[in-house]
């Protein structure tokens, strides 16, 4: 089977830091074009934005073809076609898949069947993996490093895939993490059990002002109402944090705040004028980082 990159998990750190090499070479030289008569599905079974565009955008700058949809309901998915019969036709057209789906472990189901690489853009609740790499490639740009730093993830971290696959992938590089989130929204423990494993010190807290001054990161994220089992749960804890501008008066100078976008009221349009917000800038950087991805996995190193 080719190599696919379903979970962050499936790249080495070694692996990791050559993508963020080649990201850095694409975002000086953007238009490329030796993936020229490749053609790449962009499979979306549920809304994007960022990922999607920013997807197509790199496989058009890399000089390849882009196919796909962006909503299921015009497929024969809708008629009742299994994942897989999905994955195993559309496989017949492409040189490689990416998918977003609602489905949690529905990425390491289109792999298990497809003859050409397959790169998940998302599923569930579970795994995000080419936001990993640009939430990395924007903390080194803004760091200088990627080890020994202190990254504070805020929000939604039991839903939120993002926060998942980026305390995974920064424990290899000696990160300290502080976990901010209410009961109902905790990490989840067998991501705790990962660092445990690891030696990796991390706290849990409930209060986003305790640790503001003390992180180098400031990882934000939104409630994810899709996620949530009745709108009443998503309800009671949808506006447990909102960052000001006012807040961040004893922050350290290289503090940066990071999100993975949308936002909804977690962080005030004020913040957005602050030397910390970088959030737009680490969404442009998804391009150059799935650029080095979708080069890395068909071949070119």
């Amino acid at each position: 089977m080719p190599k696919s990159l379903i979970s962050i998990k499936d790249f080495t750190k070694d692996e990791i830091l050559h993508v963020l090499e080649v990201a850095k070479e694409f975002e000086a030289a953007r238009e490329q074009n030796f993936l020229q008569g490749k053609v790449i599905a962009c499979l979306f079974f549920e809304p994007s934005t960022r990922t999607r565009l920013s997807f197509e955008a790199a496989i058009d700058r890399l000089g390849a073809k882009v196919i796909g949809f962006a909503d299921n309901k015009n497929t024969s998915q809708s008629k009742g076609e299994t994942l897989e019969d999905t994955i195993k036709i559309i496989s017949n057209y492409v040189d490689m898949i990416v998918m977003r789906h609602p489905m949690e472990g529905a990425a390491a189901i289109a792999a298990s069947v497809s003859p050409v690489p397959v790169v998940n853009a998302g599923d569930g609740a579970n795994q995000h993996p080419t936001q990993t790499l640009l939430d990395m490639y924007t903390i080194l740009q803004t760091q200088g490093k990627l080890d020994d730093l202190t990254i504070n993830m805020v929000g939604d971290l039991r839903y939120g895939r993002t926060v998942h696959s980026l305390s995974q992938a920064m424990s290899n590089f000696r990160s300290k993490f502080i976990f901010t989130a209410p009961e109902e929204l905790k990490m989840p423990s067998k991501y705790l059990r990962q660092l445990d494993e690891k030696g990796i010190p991390y706290s849990e807290t409930e209060s986003l002002e305790e640790h503001l001054n003390d992180c180098d990161i400031l990882y934000m994220t939104r409630v994810q109402q899709e996620r949530f089992p009745s709108k009443e749960d998503y309800d009671r804890v949808k506006d447990t944090y909102e960052l000001t501008a006012s807040m961040l008066g004893g922050v350290k100078p290289n503090m940066k705040i990071l999100h993975p976008l949308p936002r909804i009221t977690e962080i005030a349009t004020d913040v957005d004028s602050t030397p910390y917000a970088y959030y737009f800038q680490q969404a442009g950087n998804g391009m150059y980082v799935r650029m080095a991805v979708i080069s890395y996995l068909l071949g070119y190193r």
